[in-house]
């Protein structure tokens, strides 16, 4: 039987270390990448960046689902985006997707590709995996418990 005593190799695991350190940090930068688009998204459904219609219409003030979604999708993104109440901001971002899918696009068809709902199931999805494995490096929260 062999046994290491070289204790420097048996006490540290920079590879995890490592590993973790960039898990943690494409995890920030998959948070950053998504949430800024969808940010646009709920700009989008106010009147920015073409509106919902290419011309700069905004779905109308106070309307539901669309107005409270668009406010919805903005105000969480920022929050996701920034750090700040990411899990539970993504967790909520998550049901409001599954939300516009099924009562939206999957009246329609089926399937995603047949009902036009392939992006709000994918951001459900996306959305529910940051809820689960957190936000990752660089946040707001982060900063502020130091």
């Amino acid at each position: 039987m062999t046994t290491t005593t070289d204790t420097r190799r048996a006490a540290a695991h920079p590879t995890t270390s490592t590993a973790a350190k960039r898990n943690d940090l494409v995890l920030a930068a998959f948070r950053v990448v998504v949430s800024f688009l969808f940010g646009l998204h709920g700009l989008q459904g106010l009147g920015f960046f073409g509106g919902i219609d290419g011309q700069g219409t905004a779905v109308a003030f106070g309307s539901w689902p669309g107005w409270y979604g668009s406010v919805i999708e903005l105000v969480g993104a920022t929050l996701v985006l920034v750090g700040l109440a990411a899990r539970p901001a993504a967790f909520v971002l998550s049901g409001a997707m599954a939300y516009a899918y099924f009562t939206v696009h999957q009246p329609e068809a089926l399937l995603p590709m047949h009902n036009m709902g392939e992006l709000a199931a994918v951001y459900s999805w996306v959305f529910l995996l940051l809820a689960v494995l957190g936000p990752g490096a660089f946040t707001v929260q982060r900063a502020l418990r130091r």
